[in-house]
């Protein structure tokens, strides 16, 4: 800061100190023509920035840079198809094909889906992995209807409370890039992620629906 204050001091004492010494050329230096400020011009020449909003989150890093499963492929396929290029979420796409959802998932339009990584099906209880899998029309589809809420949820949109397909009610809280989902506070771990009919949120929990 005490550069910046003190150089406009420096340069118009040496310009008045050449001007006594040779007035001729100091008048010259005068009429030279500025030069363009080069901070403006970085300024002007700065990427606009994307108004579809950027994915967020700590496993947004894992995702491949390129190929079906990088985010510019995932936003090329319908949901459970793009799931599937993600190995990140191959328990959860495993589940929809055992549920047979995946057509209902990639025919819908406009959804929003919060999907489970791997390691929250591993971190369930073994006996409910199976109890779920032992009922794929039943409580599987259930569980896994819980997880879409029919309607596009920017990460503006997403504290709220929503209706799922499932019927039940789901919540979500928090702001800017730090929201929990449901009763058991899954994290966002990878927000506002693209496919062609659908915005996903990758969280570190599977959400249970209510009981009646």
């Amino acid at each position: 800061m005490k550069i910046r204050t003190y150089a406009p001091a420096l340069t118009l004492a040496a310009a008045l100190a050449l001007a006594s010494c040779s007035g001729g050329e100091a008048d010259e230096t005068a009429d030279a023509p500025e030069t363009s400020d080069p901070t403006t011009s970085e300024e002007m020449t700065e990427e606009p920035m994307d108004e579809t909003g950027a994915q967020f989150g700590p496993v947004c890093a894992d995702i491949p840079d390129d190929g079906p499963g990088s985010f510019d492929g995932m936003a090329q396929d319908p949901v459970a198809t793009a799931a599937s290029n993600n190995p990140a979420l191959s328990t959860l796409v495993d589940l929809v094909g055992l549920a047979e959802l995946g057509d209902t998932l990639n025919g819908a339009e406009d959804i929003t889906v919060f999907a489970p990584a791997n390691a929250a099906f591993e971190a369930l209880p073994e006996e409910t992995v199976q109890a779920v899998q032992d009922d794929p029309s039943g409580l599987l589809t259930e569980v896994l209807t819980y997880h879409v809420v029919p309607q596009t949820l920017t990460p503006e949109d997403l504290a709220g409370t929503f209706e799922t397909l499932n019927g039940a009610e789901l919540t979500v809280e928090g702001s800017g890039e730090d929201f929990t989902v449901g009763a058991e506070g899954a994290a966002v771990v990878c927000g506002n992620v693209q496919t062609a009919n659908a915005t996903v949120y990758i969280i570190d929990g599977v959400l249970l629906p209510p009981s009646e």
